[in-house]
């Protein structure tokens, strides 16, 4: 019992640290294209878009930047990595655009860190 409550905790708090770091690129001019795309190679936590460039957030939320930070592995890169491909050639195909990949980590205070370009070149 106290697992599944655990769980349910865990998502919740994941679900509300990807809205509020939804809106926060809103806030800088980025549009939402899809929340949790789900692909065969894995999850993409969110997936925006401004001006010609696509962007692919992995949010990470704990008690510290650090702590989330380190919850990002390598094998969660290039499913990241590989999710965003079939998510452009599904969505975006024959579309002109630059791609970044970005971690967004929460803490406890809900403060957010954002690390741009931190999951490309895996």
């Amino acid at each position: 019992m106290i697992k599944t409550t655990t769980g349910k905790v865990s998502y919740h708090s994941g679900h509300t640290a990807e809205l509020q770091v939804a809106r926060h690129y809103e806030r800088d001019g980025w549009r939402v294209l899809q929340h949790r795309f789900k692909s065969a190679a894995g999850e993409i936590d969110l997936a925006l878009h401004r001006n010609d460039t696509v962007l692919f957030v992995e949010v990470k939320r704990a008690r510290t930047h650090d702590i989330a930070a380190s919850r990002i592995s390598l094998q969660q890169i290039a499913r990241i990595n590989q999710s965003a491909e079939i998510f452009v050639d599904e969505h975006l195909s024959g579309q002109n655009f630059e791609m970044r990949l970005d971690a967004a980590l929460v803490d406890q205070e809900g403060e957010i860190q954002i690390i741009p370009d931190a999951l490309a070149d895996f």
